[in-house]
C-alpha cells in the first residue's frame, strides 16, 4: 500500500503544487491582517464575567473582518458550533411572515428542526417565518429558477450551503457562488445572501463576502480552528447584520459589547495563523486517498484532478460494511482513542444512526482528520481535514488496508 502512495504522490504533485501556491496567498492576508491590527502580546490576554472591555476578543473580530474583507465579524466562544452560529444569524435577520429561500437544496441534517422542516416547537417556523427550496441541477443553481421565484415573491433572506453536507451532491465552487450572487442583487437588490461557508475557508484564495454574499458563517473546529481553537465560531459581514447577530447571541441593548473571551484568545488567534497551512495540509490528505481509492476501483468524489471547493473527499462504498470498516481504520490510526472501535449509533440531530471516526484532542474538531457517514444508502464516508500530510497519509494507508483485509 506504500507504494501504491508513492506512485499516487507522483501522479499527483502538480496539485500539490496548487495548495503550496494557495497557502502563500492565504498565510499573506492572514498574516497583513495581524500586523494592520498590531496584534500584541496584551490581546492574549482574557476576561470572565460579563467581558467587558476584551482587548484580545475586539481585537480578533478586526482580524476575521480584514481576511473576510467584510464591514464587520462576531468571533466568539459563546458559539457552540457552526450550526450554531447559523441559527443565530437566521434568528436574527428573519422576522415573523418573512420568506427564507435555500436554493442549494436542502440544509445540513442539523437545520431541520432549526428551519422547521423537520417539526420543533422553537423552529423558525414555529414564530411564523416561512421557508422554501430550489434544488441544484446537475450540481449547479438552476439560475432560470431562482431569478422567477424572485421575480413573483418577495423573498427575506436566501441560504447557500457551499459544502455537500451528507448529501450525494457535489460542493459549491466560489466562482458557482460569485454568478449566482450576481444574479440574486441584480433581481433583488434588497434580499439577504448567507453562505454556510463550513469546511471551505482558505480552499481557494477568496471567500464569499468578497463575491457578494451579505453574511457568512461557519466554524473555528473546521477550517479556521487550525485545530487549536477549542471551540467557537464566527460571523462576518454588513455591520447592521453582524450588529444583529451579536445581539441575538447576547441581549438586544448589550450585543458585541459583552461575552467574555474565558482564556481562548490566544487559541483562536494561534489557529487562524495555522489554518492556511492544516487547510493545505487536509487537501493533500482528501486528495491522496481521492487517487489511491480510485486506483483501487473505488467510486470516490470529488475525483483527485478536480476543482475543490471544500476539505470533504467522499467515498461511495455502496456497502454498509465497507463504510464502517474504512471509518474503523480511520479511528485506529488516530492520536486520540486509537484504542477504540467505531461503531453506527445514533446521534441528536440526525434520523439516520451514523458512524464517526475521530480521535481528535477536541471533541467534534473536523480539520483534525476525520470520518463519518449516516448509515443509509449509498453509504458513503465523507472525509475531512488533516493536521500535517504525514500523519494523514499514515491514516489513509492504513484505512485501505482495513479495506483490503475485509472478508478475509
Amino acid at each position: 500500500m506504500h507504494n501504491l502512495a508513492t506512485e499516487c504522490e507522483e501522479l499527483i504533485k502538480d496539485k500539490f503544487k496548487e495548495y503550496d501556491e494557495i497557502c502563500l496567498i492565504n498565510s499573506e492576508k492572514v498574516l497583513n491582517a495581524f500586523r494592520k491590527n498590531a496584534v500584541s502580546f496584551i490581546h492574549f490576554n482574557s476576561t470572565n464575567g460579563y467581558g467587558y472591555d476584551d482587548l484580545g476578543r475586539d481585537t480578533i473580530e478586526k482580524v476575521y473582518a480584514d481576511i473576510f474583507k467584510s464591514e464587520d465579524a462576531l468571533v466568539r466562544n459563546q458559539f457552540i458550533s457552526g450550526s450554531h452560529a447559523l441559527t443565530v444569524a437566521l434568528f436574527a435577520c428573519l422576522r415573523p411572515n418573512d420568506l427564507m429561500l435555500s436554493i442549494s437544496g436542502l440544509p445540513y441534517d442539523t437545520l431541520h428542526e432549526v428551519i422547521g422542516i423537520k417539526n420543533n416547537p422553537s423552529s423558525l417556523e414555529s414564530f411564523g417565518v416561512k421557508y422554501d427550496q430550489i434544488d441544484l441541477v446537475n450540481d449547479d443553481f438552476d439560475y432560470a429558477k431562482i431569478e422567477n421565484y424572485l421575480n413573483n415573491n418577495k423573498v427575506k433572506l436566501i441560504e447557500i450551503q457551499r459544502s455537500k453536507g451528507y448529501s450525494t451532491r457535489k460542493s459549491i465552487t466560489i466562482d458557482k457562488v460569485e454568478k449566482v450572487i450576481a444574479l440574486i442583487k441584480k433581481v433583488s437588490p434588497d434580499t439577504i445572501v448567507m453562505v454556510d461557508n463550513c469546511y471551505c475557508e482558505f480552499v481557494t484564495t477568496k471567500e464569499p463576502t468578497e463575491v457578494g454574499a451579505d453574511i457568512v458563517v461557519g466554524s473555528l473546529i473546521k477550517n479556521l480552528g487550525g485545530g487549536i481553537a477549542q471551540n467557537g465560531a464566527y460571523i462576518v459581514g454588513r455591520h447592521d447584520l453582524v450588529e444583529l447577530c451579536g445581539e441575538r447571541l447576547t441581549l438586544p441593548g448589550e450585543g458585541k459589547e459583552v461575552g467574555p473571551s474565558l482564556n481562548s484568545n490566544r487559541e483562536v488567534l494561534m489557529g487562524l495563523f495555522h489554518a492556511p497551512e492544516v487547510v493545505k495540509n487536509s487537501l493533500k490528505v482528501a486528495t491522496l486517498a481521492s487517487a489511491m481509492l480510485e486506483k483501487l476501483n473505488y467510486n470516490v468524489e470529488p475525483k483527485w484532478n478536480d476543482e475543490r471547493a471544500d476539505i470533504v473527499q467522499n467515498i461511495i462504498f455502496n456497502d454498509e460494511n465497507l463504510l464502517i470498516k474504512y471509518c474503523q481504520g480511520i479511528q485506529a490510526y488516530s492520536p486520540i482513542d486509537s484504542q477504540a472501535m467505531a461503531y453506527p449509533s445514533d446521534m441528536p440531530g440526525y434520523d439516520d444512526k451514523v458512524i464517526m471516526a475521530a480521535g481528535a484532542f477536541t471533541q467534534g474538531s473536523s480539520i483534525e482528520l476525520s470520518c463519518d457517514g449516516p448509515l443509509r444508502p449509498p453509504y458513503i464516508a465523507y472525509q475531512q481535514g488533516g493536521l500535517t500530510y504525514e500523519y494523514g497519509k499514515i491514516a489513509v494507508i492504513n484505512a485501505i488496508k482495513n479495506l483490503e483485509n475485509y472478508g478475509e
